[in-house]
């Protein structure tokens, strides 16, 4: 049973990974640059999960490294996979809030630590929508041009055309 739950996640990972890459050459080299996070933060972060819940609730303190680790794996692994990490560098952020966020649900639930919260999940989130619009109007360069000559036209328009009177 153990084999198959850590054979399928890999399983899925390579063939998605093939599936991206199909013009590109597959190594021990590029497996390993593609996949560290899955192989190495995602199973570290698990692994301070498991410490903890097998602890029955005394190692809370494993909670807040075992959330950053996780988040980050998460967020660094959808960074590799499709090459964004200038869109995805704001997840760092979310992962800090998501390591108190399970210290706050799963601790005594002190009011106090939902401030840090919240404050770095909307410094996360902020950053993830400009950086998200940013990417989309990077992409949308060919309109550029067009809106320039509207613009131009427009205020010539403006300039040189009739006036109003009142």
């Amino acid at each position: 049973m153990a084999k198959r739950t850590i054979l399928a996640p890999v399983l899925i990972l390579l063939g998605v990974y093939l599936i991206l890459n199909q013009g590109g050459s597959l190594g021990p080299g590029t497996i390993f640059a593609t996949f560290w996070p899955t192989l190495f933060v995602i199973p570290l972060g698990l692994f301070f999960h498991w410490l903890y819940f097998s602890m029955i609730g005394r190692g809370i303190g494993l909670l807040v490294p075992g959330g950053i680790l996780l988040t980050a794996g998460v967020v660094s692994q959808i960074a590799m996979l499709f090459g964004n990490w200038s869109t995805m560098w704001p997840g760092f952020i979310l992962a800090v809030a998501v390591g108190l966020f399970e210290l706050y649900w799963f601790g005594g639930r002190n009011k106090w630590l939902l401030i840090p919260i919240n404050i770095l999940t909307v410094i996360s989130l902020l950053f993830f929508s400009v950086m998200s619009i940013g990417t989309m109007l990077n992409s949308l360069s060919f309109i550029q041009p067009f809106v320039a000559i509207v613009l131009i036209m427009g205020g010539a328009w403006i300039i040189v055309g009739r006036k109003k009177r009142i």
